[in-house]
């Protein structure tokens, strides 16, 4: 087994955990490598270039993950690129993951030689040269396009620019799964490793048992990051107990929630932590063959992962033998149809298999009986990414961050009707309040807070009063809501939680499986109930009106039978975002139910438009544009709306330049 370890010179330490000769060709190895003079000033020299502690030419890091790149970062890429062509500058041009802060993409960095790494926001095609040009002439660009600067002792700093740990968004946060996002190349492995990539898995290999392993995750608290929150360590523990010919590892990012972008941000921004983390679970459990179930969706994800299996195969991190440990890996990647059904881990084994996903009775648990009826174990993304720093710092260190029951940080997709939306990194404990109002700013556009939708389809929403409960499994649960994979969408005033839990349900009966009868029958009746709440008078016949009433006078116990009575944990969780808002918001089904009213004016079937007879001029614009022929009245002369003709589309509010029309 070749490992450095603390026998060995801090410049082999921080530089590579194996075969050294792989990185600076430096052909000795393990022991005989901290005796050689030459072996260490070329290991420290490569590291600090690695980590770009010091540069003899320009880079420019661009943000060119997913959002990023919908924002416009090739364009500013290629700007960049010709730029430097025209003035036959040398200059590193590194493509980096989403740092987080999607708000402000296309997010650059440029670092001069000597100087701190400045990161620039809404950094666009059009802008970028301009940009350079002002850097280059070592200037401060202008203060919209100012994010912050690298803190690093070594490098000489830009006057009057905030540090990223003084900035608002990034301050509060503790980045330990989103450490290296943005910040390295995520297709290069010797970034990885100058950064302690791969020292966690030398660690385990050379100096653990598969039980010790286990043990070490369980006493640091470690509990799964896709929703459920069962503890890792002993899922692993259960699975290593199991004696079996083969075992199968897991990684599931399939990620069907909408709002939920953590997990593909975090294999685009940095694979090889996440391909470490399942390597020292493949390790703690026995397991020899391992599988990253990702939606088809992320083909930048799945393009960094392939580069990163590859790359980790070329070193020798993953195969036979594995840093002559005699543990051999091999991990492949089961490209999903994107269904959300898939996300449930007997549904995702079945898939995997070639079978359509659907949801097996449990027990027996996957531990026992799991993939190709082998034991297994399943983790998500973000799960993963948290065991190389578990391991490489040891459980005491994990475990001082967080609260009694919930250990470590947790990552969440911020997004919805905040100023700052991204991704964000907190310890557990954190308050929900001070994660949208610190970090993500507020609400925009002097608009109040209504609530926040947290874990998804199979969460629920806390309102204002709530929003002081702390980032915690057990405290999340007692209001109705659960952390799930880590969405976190915020509402404001404008927003109708009857058209929320509307869309909620669309979304699940729409993906129901169709297996169980509760799920598949009772979600699209559901629906149909919600439906009828949000339409208006005008659509109705007959006994619509009285079906109506009967199905709203059900809609509870429907909702209870169905959390009950479901195969699978997403057919239990099913009713959540309907019992929620129902709990917290009930005036306003009330109001949709008794007055045909949308006090948010989001439903178009319960809003009645009408004329202000003082203000209307008699432009006729909006009698031209109404679609309907809903709007009377001669030039000049006030109009007025037909009601039973009004379809509610919102034309003609939209072209009054008067402000005439008012919406009730």
């Amino acid at each position: 087994m070749l490992l450095i370890d603390d026998r060995c010179c801090p410049e082999c330490w921080d530089s590579i955990k194996y075969r050294c000769h792989d990185l600076v060709d430096c052909m000795t190895t393990g022991p005989l490598c901290h005796d050689r003079k030459e072996c260490r000033e070329k290991t420290s020299k490569r590291t600090r270039e690695l980590r770009r502690d010091q540069i003899s030419r320009p880079v420019i890091f661009i943000g060119a993950g997913t959002c990023g790149l919908g924002a416009g970062a090739q364009k500013t890429i290629d700007a960049v690129r010709a730029w430097l062509k025209d003035k036959a500058i040398e200059a590193d041009v590194v493509e980096t993951g989403c740092i987080g802060f999607c708000s402000v993409e296309p997010i650059m960095d440029v670092q001069l030689p000597g100087k701190a790494r400045l990161s620039l926001q809404q950094v666009t095609g059009d802008v970028a040269t301009g940009l350079l040009e002002t850097v280059f002439s070592n200037q401060i660009p202008e203060e919209k396009h100012i994010l912050c600067q690298f803190r690093n002792e070594n490098h000489e700093a830009w006057n009057g620019v905030p540090f990223m740990d003084e900035h608002p968004f990034f301050s509060a946060q503790k980045r330990w799964v989103l450490a290296n996002c943005g910040r390295i190349d995520p297709t290069s492995i010797e970034e990885y490793i100058a950064f302690g990539g791969y020292r966690a898995l030398s660690k385990a290999l050379g100096s653990m048992t598969p039980a010790q392993i286990c043990e070490e995750v369980k006493k640091a608290g470690l509990r799964g990051r896709g929703g459920g929150g069962f503890p890792t360590g002993l899922k692993w523990e259960l699975a290593l107990k199991q004696n079996s010919d083969q075992k199968y590892l897991i990684c599931n990012a399939d990620e069907g929630d909408p709002g939920a972008f953590m997990d593909r941000a975090v294999i685009e921004g940095d694979p090889h932590r996440v391909l470490e983390g399942m390597m020292i679970a493949a390790y703690a459990i026995g397991a020899s063959k391992a599988y990253v179930y990702i939606r088809a969706e992320y083909p930048l994800a799945i393009k960094r992962l392939k580069e990163a299996i590859s790359q980790a195969q070329a070193y020798g991190f993953l195969g036979e033998n594995i840093l002559d440990s005699g543990f051999s890996l091999q991990i492949f990647i089961k490209m999903g149809a994107g269904a959300f059904v898939c996300g449930e881990e007997t549904a995702l084994m079945h898939s995997i298999e070639g079978k359509r996903g659907m949801p097996s009775p449990r027990p027996p648990y996957p531990s026992e009986r799991g993939l190709f009826g082998k034991p297994s174990v399943i983790n998500n993304v973000e799960t993963y990414a948290n065991v190389s720093n578990l391991i490489s710092n040891g459980a005491d260190l994990f475990s001082s961050i967080g609260t009694e029951r919930s250990k470590g940080t947790k990552v969440f997709a911020l997004s919805g009707r905040v100023t700052n939306t991204g991704l964000v990194e907190v310890p557990m404990g954190t308050s929900i309040r001070f994660i949208v109002n610190n970090i993500g700013g507020g609400i925009p556009n002097g608009k109040k807070f209504k609530a926040v939708q947290i874990g998804g389809p199979s969460g629920g929403c806390i309102p204002d009063s709530h929003l002081d409960i702390l980032v915690d499994y057990e405290e999340l649960k007692k209001v109705g809501a659960m952390m799930g994979s880590g969405g976190l969408v915020v509402m404001d005033e404008s927003t109708c939680m009857v058209d929320l839990a509307k869309f909620f349900m669309d979304f699940i009966q729409r993906e129901s499986c169709g297996k169980c009868i509760p799920c598949r029958e009772g979600t699209r009746r559901m629906l149909e109930i919600l439906e009828s709440i949000t339409r208006g008078r005008r659509s109705e016949k007959g006994s619509d009106a009285l079906l109506r009433f009967q199905g709203i006078m059900t809609l509870t116990e429907l909702a209870e039978v169905i959390r009950d009575s479901s195969l699978c944990g997403l057919g239990q969780s099913a009713p959540n975002p309907v019992l929620s808002t129902l709990h917290w918001f009930r005036d306003e089904y009330e109001a949709h139910i008794f007055e045909r009213r949308c006090p948010a004016q989001a439903c178009k079937d319960l809003l009645t438009f009408t004329i202000d007879q003082e203000k209307c001029k008699g432009c006729t614009l909006c009698a031209k544009k109404c679609p309907n022929g809903a709007i009377m009245g001669a030039v000049k002369t006030p109009h007025y709306i037909i009601p039973d003709k009004c379809i509610s589309c919102g034309t003609c509010k939209e072209v009054c330049r008067h402000n005439a029309v008012q919406v009730q």
